[in-house]
């Protein structure tokens, strides 16, 4: 159903459709509210509830879930029985990604190999497993249009006490976890939350009201990091650092949308021929996960 059209200079003319956006849509419609910089800036404050879809996009949601919920009884019934084609690459995302899932969905000689059922998410998890479904995100953040917003959906959890220690679970059930990939920038070198914050302000969100707790101490940031290595090298495998930058996360609870079924954010960034150069000549990198 198409709701409205705009025409810009030297743009053709798109139409507001209902459903999820196409990327001529999110450019033209919902235009990125943040830059790369300032997504990593969030991502790494602590406090994963300042990465937020555009306002209007998300009113698109909200009616689309009503529809959703309306034929498959809810979003999560959606997803499994329909959206999520485990261990398959995605054919049904209306956003494309740069990375050709069908020259990766199988790894080894053409044949998936039989991977056993493990009591959590992690990293050595073949890509065409029937325990992951690696999707676009059909309604993305707010995410310049380099930038692709990905999902990694699991039928296995990733937060488990394995990888949890009761020390740090408050910690992680609050903040959840992210880390970095491919990059070559360092935390400090990232703009200041303070400066980015502006951005935020049709949120209502200051300094004064994050969510996020305090840095621990050098064994409890170890331990941090620690819970978030199968995620993290996972990330590794698919979006190889040499050709990749990437941020993910994976939301706590008090932010899941769907809480009752895993999945990892990744936001992807491909890197310039020069970039490429750069990283080849590093001699380590900056950070991983936190």
């Amino acid at each position: 159903m198409t709701i409205e059209t705009h025409v810009f200079p030297g743009v053709q003319k798109v139409a507001v459709r209902s459903g999820p956006p196409t990327l001529e849509e999110l450019r033209v419609h919902y235009p990125a509210r943040f830059t790369w910089f300032q997504l990593k800036t969030f991502v790494n404050s602590g406090d994963l509830g300042l990465l937020k879809r555009d306002k209007k996009l998300q009113r698109r949601y909200d009616d689309w879930v009503i529809g959703i919920k309306g034929e498959y009884g809810s979003v999560t019934n959606y997803l499994v029985n329909h959206r999520l084609q485990w261990g398959k690459p995605d054919t049904l995302s209306l956003l494309t990604s740069g990375l050709d899932d069908r020259s990766i969905a199988v790894e080894q000689n053409g044949e998936r190999e039989l991977y056993p059922t493990p009591d959590y998410f992690k990293a050595d998890i073949p890509f065409d497993s029937e325990l992951i479904c690696i999707i676009q995100n059909d309604w993305p953040y707010s995410v310049p249009p380099e930038i692709e917003h990905t999902l990694i959906w699991s039928r296995v959890p990733v937060f488990h006490p394995t990888l949890i220690p009761p020390s740090i679970d408050a910690r992680i059930q609050q903040d959840g976890l992210c880390g970095f990939t491919g990059s070559t920038d360092t935390p400090e070198s990232l703009p200041s939350l303070e400066s980015c914050l502006p951005g935020l302000a049709d949120w209502g969100i200051t300094m004064d009201n994050l969510i996020r707790s305090s840095r621990g101490n050098k064994m409890e940031e170890a331990m941090v990091e620690s819970a978030g290595t199968e995620v993290c090298e996972f990330v590794k495998r698919r979006w190889k650092e040499s050709q990749w930058e990437t941020a993910w996360f994976v939301n706590p609870p008090r932010l899941q949308s769907i809480p009752g079924l895993a999945h990892i954010h990744v936001f992807a960034r491909r890197k310039t021929a020069e970039e490429e150069t750069v990283w080849g000549s590093r001699s380590s990198t900056p950070w991983a996960s936190h």
